[in-house]
């Protein structure tokens, strides 16, 4: 059996990146995943290649900004399921402008794609979860979360990320649903592709590389299965322990 077999999970911004990481792993591992985002072809070609693989899939548009999205969303999975054993907020965006440069209205974006997004996500499946009497949340932060970052909307939006899984996991706890935070490092997608930033990561980390979406979906699977029975309210850096140092990225500059 795998590592979630038979449970129901539900992954957004799961069409490409990160996100199709999450749901191919979780799929092969037994899961019944359904994949949120609003990249339709895309979406449609990750739970269509998943599928192929053996694998069980749904898709589905979700803007995570829009509570009634998620609604709906939420009301078509508990209709097929009759339950959600398993939330990845896993979509994010970043908008690559300093504090003094941000325009407001990109800020705002920001903040109700990888804020808001999440908040909505966990108060849509919660009730759910706590019927059920367990639940898994998991969030994918940033290790942005953990240090200032050159780009501020973003950085700003995953510390507040962060401050709602550790609110969310206490008030949550006493029905045993669980919510955690992973916080990647760098790890090259096509999303980050050509920053200059992405080689001096690279080059200043203590184990010589960046990470992959494969590494963090392994500790997404971890958080979402039952072997993380007594984990809860934790952020995990998984940075190839970029973090662990007095200094972070060992005194790398990155320009915006």
């Amino acid at each position: 059996m795998g590592a979630v077999e038979n449970k129901i999970a539900i992954v957004t911004g799961g069409a490409r990146s990160l996100g199709a990481a999450d749901a191919r792993l979780l799929a092969a591992e037994g899961a019944e995943v359904v994949i949120l985002d609003i990249l339709d072809e895309r979406g449609q070609a990750t739970m269509e290649k998943i599928v192929q693989a053996g694998g069980a899939a749904r898709y589905l548009n979700c803007d995570v900004r829009d509570v009634s999205a998620w609604a709906g969303a939420i009301a078509q999975v508990i209709g097929w399921y009759g339950r959600v054993d398993i939330l990845v907020n896993n979509a994010g965006i970043n908008i690559r402008e300093s504090l003094l440069d941000a325009q407001i209205d990109h800020f705002e974006d920001v903040m109700a794609t990888n804020l808001y997004g999440p908040l909505h996500g966990i108060r849509a499946v919660a009730p759910h979860m706590k019927a059920a009497g367990k639940g898994s949340i998991v969030n994918i932060v940033s290790t942005n979360s953990l240090a200032g970052g050159p780009f501020t909307a973003y950085a700003t939006s995953k510390w507040a990320l962060r401050g709602l899984t550790k609110c969310a996991a206490l008030e949550l706890a006493p029905w045993q649903i669980r919510v955690n935070a992973v916080c990647p490092g760098l790890v090259p997608t096509e999303i980050n592709a050509g920053q200059p930033y992405v080689q001096a990561g690279i080059d200043n980390n203590p184990m010589g590389r960046a990470g992959s979406v494969e590494d963090v979906a392994a500790l997404v699977l971890f958080l979402a299965s039952d072997a993380s029975a007594y984990i809860n309210g934790a952020d995990i850096p998984i940075d190839g322990g970029g973090m662990a140092g007095a200094t972070r990225y060992r005194g790398a500059t990155f320009t915006i």
